[in-house]
This record gives C-alpha cells, structure tokens and sequence, in this order.
C-alpha cells in the first residue's frame, strides 16, 4: 500500500512496495524539485525535475560525460539503457540530446509505475521502458540500432552474474552500430576481484577501454564505483579526463598500460565462471 510520510515543511517523503524492495522518494532538502531513490535503504539514483542535467551522483556524472562525448554536441543518439531505476540519465540524454530515441530495460513493473506517476519525464522525451530482464530485452534488440548502451543493472545492490560475460558483451556488440560506445557501471571494493574481471571481460571484446574511478576507490582503501567505456574507436580520453577531474569528487582515468597492469592475471569472465557482484559491506548506505 502506498503510504506518504507526512513532514514538518516541504514536500513529503513518498514510501511503496515495489518488486525489489520497499523504494522511497526522499525530497533534498537544500533543492526544490530534487529527489533521492532508494530501494531497502540502497541508494538507487537521484533526480532533479528543475533540471535534470543536474546529476549527483558521482558515477552518474560519469556516465553523463559519456553521454556528452559519444557523439557531437546536440546530435540525437539511439540509447539503450540496461536498468532504470529513476531514468536519471534518460532523463539527461532527452534534454541534452533532444529528438534522441532511448529505450530501459526494468523487470520492475511497480518501480516503473511509481516513477512515471511521480517524477515523469521531461517534455517529448522518446524514451520507452521496456518491462523485462536486461539480457532478455538486449537481445530483442535489432542488430546495428544503438550509438550507445549502458549497463547499470542491480538486484538487491548486486550486478547480476548473467550482465557480466564476454557473451553478453557479445550481444552489446551486436546492437551497437559501427562507432558505437558502451559504459558500465561497477561496483567493487578491495581485492577487486570483480572489477578487475570486468575490465579483463571488456578488454577482451572492444580495442579501445578506459576505467573511470575516484582516487580512493582505485587506491584499494574502499568500496566504490568503477565506471567503464568502450568502443572499436579512439575514445576522446583527454577530454573525458578534464571532466572527471573537474567533478565535485574527482576521478582518474586507468587506459592502456596502466589499465592494463591492473587487470593483469585476470582472466574474461565467461558465462560459465560468471558471479554476481560482491555485495556492498555493512554501513556502506548509512548517513
């Protein structure tokens, strides 16, 4: 049962049972208009209806960096979306990119509901949530439709196992058209296990990689996100640094060598020898 609790001021927090978990839209309190997701305490994206180029969350400013450079500025770009959440970044891809066609994979039907009902997009964004699981809905994409594919996928704050396979980035190749990049979001902390197969598992299936992660995360002092991009390109890395490094938390780029040498030993995951992410460790969500 939907239930809103009732604050002192300001907007109220919105409370609802979806498939994965009990989600609440949390308002900022600094911000008019801004609102956090979370799934069972799980910070899930963050959504600022005023203006939705606006994007805390750190990896989501890196994934908008992608967004921004995988083509010229303005230009419309075919998007598929492995997990929605809030459609943070849609919902930055419509406003930016106007006339772009984007397409969500969410299993999560009630979540999907909850967010058209209280965040909609933004005005004559083309944005369609497909209701299915992400490699379900990838491969019922047609071959050569996208310019970009991200994969941001969560189940109970784990990367499912079957969304990390060089067979699955099999099916992301299929789907993107020549010159087409693809990002991932990674969450991992030391030993990195993990992250360090998903890197070797990109690198297997496209020539041109880069890992982008904040100082401390890829020093091995704490958990944290690793944002992957990929292409059969040269990826504008000089650019892409300036950004990260000017974000309010910065964050350094691993390419060739360096990239390399951390990923060193690891071989690509396969379906086979394929496991969810680690989860995250106590207290990583709490204030």
């Amino acid at each position: 049962m939907r239930n809103r609790a009732r604050r002192a001021r300001g907007p109220e927090i919105v409370e609802e049972p979806v498939g994965g978990g009990l989600a609440r839209l949390v308002p900022d309190p600094q911000r008019a208009e801004s609102w956090e997701l979370l799934i069972d305490g799980a910070p899930q994206s963050h959504v600022d209806m005023a203006d939705p180029t606006r994007l805390v969350f750190e990896y989501q400013r890196r994934l908008g960096h992608m967004a921004d450079l995988a083509a010229p500025p303005g230009q419309p770009l075919a998007v598929l979306h492995l997990g929605g959440g809030a459609l943070s970044i849609a919902r930055y891809v419509a406003v930016t990119r106007p006339r772009s066609t984007q397409q969500v994979a969410e299993p999560d039907t009630r979540l999907t509901d909850l967010i058209r009902r209280e965040l909609p997009l933004p005005h004559g964004a083309r944005v369609r949530v497909r209701a299915g699981d992400a490699r379900d809905v990838l491969g019922r994409i047609r071959d050569g439709w996208a310019d970009l594919v991200i994969t941001d996928v969560f189940d109970e704050a784990r990367t499912p196992a079957h969304v990390t396979s060089g067979e699955f980035l099999d099916e992301v190749r299929r789907v993107l058209r020549p010159g087409g990049t693809y990002a991932a979001n990674v969450t991992d902390g030391p030993p990195f296990r993990h992250l360090r197969g998903q890197v070797a598992t990109v690198r297997s299936r496209f020539t041109d990689v880069v890992l982008t992660a904040e100082t401390p995360v890829l020093n091995g002092r704490r958990y944290g996100n690793g944002v992957l991009w990929a292409a059969d390109r040269p990826l504008p890395l000089v650019e892409l640094g300036h950004r990260c490094a000017a974000d309010p938390a910065p964050a350094r780029l691993l390419v060739g060598r360096d990239l390399a040498d951390f990923a060193a030993g690891t071989p690509p995951v396969t379906d086979a020898t394929a496991l969810p992410s680690p989860p995250p460790p106590l207290g990583t969500f709490e204030v």
